[in-house]
């Protein structure tokens, strides 16, 4: 479902893998690699120049996506590009934000979710995971 995108955003070559994980590992990753002790709805784990890792939760995402006004499938989908542009290196900005709703208008049909105003949530991360 997410092969083209991937190949737009971070091209053919990148090894990228899509882990779904239950609240309980949401919230140890995230305390491990963010000092935050929550589950939180993506991760980003860039491994390398051409391999990354994008951990969900879809028990947060359900839990957010009546937040944002949307199904959970149309925040999933927004999250895969928002998590995929961190891994491309993007930090939050006006020009991640115009990205974001570039690859959301062409995949979903501009299913847009404004999630860069709470930045408290860290809808990604930088830091690296060491390969298991």
């Amino acid at each position: 479902m997410f092969e083209n995108i991937k190949k737009d955003i971070l091209g053919k070559n990148y090894d990228l893998s899509i882990a779904f994980v239950p609240e309980n590992k949401s919230r140890e990753l995230n305390k491990k690699y963010r000092n935050k002790n929550k589950a939180t709805n993506i991760l980003s784990f860039p491994l390398s120049k051409n391999m990354g890792e994008i951990v969900l939760c879809p028990a947060v995402i359900k839990k957010e996506a009546k937040k944002f006004g949307r199904t959970p499938d149309q925040l999933l989908n927004f999250l895969v590009i928002h998590g995929m542009l961190h891994l491309k290196g993007y930090e939050h900005s006006s020009t991640m934000e115009a990205l974001e709703k570039k690859y959301d208008q062409k995949y979903f049909s501009g299913d847009r979710c404004r999630l860069d105003d709470d930045t408290s949530r860290g809808w990604g991360i930088s830091k690296r995971r060491k390969k298991s």
